[in-house]
């Protein structure tokens, strides 16, 4: 079972930034150095709200 503590990452993103940060590490650390905290966001922000979103 998740501690509250471990949930409320989960929730807020911070998974997903440190997720990020480990593929970024893996594949692309001689290229380009990785998106702030706040642009990751902000780029996900983006992707999940632009575009046509439905089925039909």
């Amino acid at each position: 079972m998740l501690s509250l503590r471990a949930f409320w990452r989960h929730l807020n993103g911070d998974v997903a930034y440190e997720r990020y940060l480990r593929h970024w590490h893996e594949h692309h650390a001689e290229q380009v150095s990785p998106l702030s905290r706040k642009a990751f966001f902000a780029a996900e922000t983006r992707r999940k709200w632009h575009g046509v979103k439905r089925c039909c």
